[in-house]
C-alpha cells in the first residue's frame, strides 16, 4: 500500500470532520443530501467521461488501486541485476545473456536483453525503447487526465447543485421551517464539489502522475543499463552510472551497506582467529 496517499487522504477527512464539529455541525450533516452528492461526483464523472473513451471508464477501479498501491519496483534491485548481467557479458559474451534474459519478469527489461542479444544496433535499440517509454507515458496521461479534468468539473457541478437547490428555496419562502434546511442543503452542492475535487479526483489524478513519472525514470535508468551492457562496459562504470539514477541517500545508504558485509566478515575471522 501507499502509505502516503492512506494517510493523506484519512488526515484531510479528519480535517473536514474536526473542523464540521468545531463549528458546531455533525459529519452525518454531510449526508443529508444525498442529491448534493450524486450532482457532484456522478455529474464530473460523467461529463468527463464525455471528453474521453469508453475504455478509460471501465478501467477506473483500475487506476484507482494503482493510485493506492506501493511501487513494484526495487531500483537497487534491478540494478544488481543489471550489475551481473555486464559482468556476465564481459566474460561469457552477449549470447550468454539468452537463457538469463528468459528469467527476467519485467517486460520491458526482458525485451532490451533479449535485442541486445539479437545484435540489433545500439542507436535502434534506444530508438525502439524510448518509443516503448513515450507510449506508456501516453497511456498514463489518459488515465490520470480523467482524474484532473473530474477535478475541475466537480466544484462546477457543485455550484449547478447549489443553484437547484436554491430554486427550491425560493419556492419555500413562505414556509419558514423548512427555509433553514433548504438553504443548508443548497450549500451541500458547493460543499461537496469542492471535498471531491480537492480530496478525491485532483489528489488521484497527481498521484498517477507522478508514479508514471517515477515508472519512467526506472524505464529510463534501464535503458542506461541494456546499452552499457551492449557496450561491453565495465560492471562498476554500469553500476555507478546507474546509481546516477537515485537519489544521493539511497546511493549512500546502498554503499554502506555493502562496506558494513567486509567488516563484519573481518571481526568474524578475527573472533574466531582469537578463540
Amino acid at each position: 500500500m501507499d502509505l502516503a496517499t492512506i494517510i493523506g487522504l484519512i488526515g484531510a477527512v479528519i480535517v473536514v470532520v474536526v473542523v464540521m464539529i468545531l463549528d458546531g455541525g455533525t459529519p452525518a450533516e454531510l449526508f443529508a443530501h444525498p442529491s448534493a452528492i450524486m450532482i457532484t461526483a456522478l455529474g464530473a464523472i460523467m461529463a468527463t467521461t464525455i471528453t474521453t473513451s469508453l475504455k478509460i471508464v471501465t478501467k477506473l477501479p483500475l487506476l484507482i488501486s494503482k493510485a493506492v498501491m506501493g511501487s513494484k519496483f526495487d531500483e537497487h534491485e534491478l540494478i544488481e541485476l543489471l550489475v551481473k548481467m555486464a559482468d556476465r557479458a564481459r566474460r561469457d559474451g552477449l549470447l550468454a545473456l539468452e537463457e538469463d534474459s528468459k528469467k527476467i519478469t519485467d517486460k520491458f527489461l526482458q525485451k532490451g536483453i533479449m535485442m541486445v542479444v539479437d545484435g540489433v544496433d545500439p542507436a535502434q535499440v534506444r530508438s525502439i525503447m524510448e518509443i516503448n517509454i513515450q507510449q506508456m507515458q501516453a497511456r498514463h496521461r489518459a488515465g490520470y487526465s480523467f482524474f484532473t479534468a473530474a477535478g475541475g468539473f466537480a466544484p462546477t457541478f457543485g455550484i449547478i447543485g447549489t443553484v437547484m437547490g436554491l430554486i427550491s428555496v425560493l419556492q419555500s419562502l413562505d414556509d419558514p421551517n423548512k427555509l433553514a434546511k433548504s438553504i443548508a442543503g443548497a450549500f451541500l452542492a458547493t460543499l461537496w464539489g469542492l471535498l471531491s475535487a480537492n480530496l478525491i479526483f485532483l489528489p488521484i489524478g497527481a498521484k498517477l502522475k507522478a508514479k508514471s513519472d517515477e515508472e519512467a525514470h526506472l524505464r529510463y535508468m534501464l535503458l542506461e543499463g541494456i546499452l552499457s551492457i551492449q557496450a561491453g562496459e565495465n560492471p562498476r562504470i554500469v553500476r555507478e552510472k546507474l546509481n546516477a539514477y537515485l537519489p544521493p541517500s539511497a546511493v549512500k545508504g546502498e554503499d554502506e551497506k555493502g562496506a558494513e558485509k567486509p567488516a563484519k566478515k573481518a571481526a568474524a575471522a578475527a573472533k574466531e582467529a582469537g578463540a
